[in-house]
């Protein structure tokens, strides 16, 4: 079958984790629904801070990454939990190419996300008296959009290439969602250079924002070493850190997986991120700590205020 009229009827299966018994299923289900509970709620809350409090509007990104981590799993998780819990891994043609692309884009905007938080501390760092001028709020929201934006085009290189494949036969995916990968793999044609277009265009995305990632925190740790005040050394790396993190969590999963192609791993280093996220914001940045902490003892007073009137 081509990409004709009779595609829009084709389904794909999708198969989740292969050999997994079926008295599982229920457990499984439960446990991805849990995940996808706590990446809502935890990302949400980012999200509902970052927009009540000013104060914690100056590094744009984190908002950015709570909202991308929220549509990432949001497109995952609901299909391979129906799969377990119902029995329905069952994924029309044209759904699955959806779901390939708006994976594949959000993984893209998180790594172009991971350059500019890279930037940023690269410019507050080593360029401290210029930063107030060239990363403004203004600056910033322009290059979150640009990222937005930009994020498309790799994804939809990739599509082009797989919309042009027939497909005839087989129709399972050995994977908890649809990716260019499996879908390639299922063509009745030779897609040896669709994968090759679509490993090239991957590659680029990974490996260009890595790049210049690496060099900027070269940068950064040249600058701080030359500083002369320990507590001063301290202090920028302490800048770094929460940034530094996150970084590390997203793109080190990531090579580790090019040497095994379990989907265990897969799934790995595509959830930990949107999982561990908020809290490590929660954890590092001082505006939010002051946040909870000013929350929590509004809270405390008013409950022994209730208490008081009560007795």
């Amino acid at each position: 079958m081509s990409m004709g009229d009779s595609s829009k009827d084709f389904l794909f299966f999708i198969v989740g984790f292969p050999g997994l018994q079926p008295k599982y299923y229920s457990l499984m289900a439960a446990f991805l629904l849990c995940i996808y509970i706590a990446v809502i709620t935890g990302n949400s809350l980012i999200v509902v801070l970052f927009v009540i409090e000013r104060s914690l509007q100056k590094p744009m990104y984190i908002i950015i990454l709570s909202l991308s981590d929220i549509g990432f799993c949001t497109v995952a998780l609901p299909k391979v939990i129906s799969r377990y819990w119902f029995n329905d891994g069952y994924i029309g043609f044209y759904v699955c190419l959806f779901q390939r692309q708006l994976i594949h884009y959000f993984g893209t905007l998180n790594s172009l996300i991971m350059m500019i938080m890279a930037l940023d501390r690269y410019l507050a760092i080593c360029y401290p008296l210029r930063y107030p001028v060239l990363m403004t709020n203004r600056t910033m929201r322009l290059l979150i959009g640009f990222s937005w934006v930009t994020a498309m085009i790799a994804p939809t290189i990739s599509l082009m290439q797989t919309m042009k494949l027939p497909f005839c036969g087989p129709n399972t995916i050995i994977h908890c969602f649809c990716d260019s990968l499996s879908m390639n793999q299922l063509a009745c044609a030779d897609a040896t250079l669709t994968n090759l277009i679509s490993y090239a265009v991957a590659m680029f995305v990974l490996l260009v924002p890595l790049s210049f990632i690496i060099f900027s925190y070269l940068s950064i740790l040249v600058s701080v070493l030359r500083i002369a005040n320990t507590q001063g050394r301290m202090k920028a790396f302490s800048t770094c850190a929460t940034q530094l993190t996150i970084i590390a969590i997203y793109y080190v999963p990531r090579f580790v997986m090019n040497s095994s192609q379990k989907i265990a791993l897969v799934m790995f280093y595509s959830l930990l991120p949107p999982v561990v996220n908020p809290f490590i914001y929660c954890i590092r940045i001082k505006e939010i700590r002051q946040f909870f902490i000013k929350w929590c003892v509004h809270r405390n007073r008013i409950v022994s205020r209730s208490l008081t009137i009560s007795k």
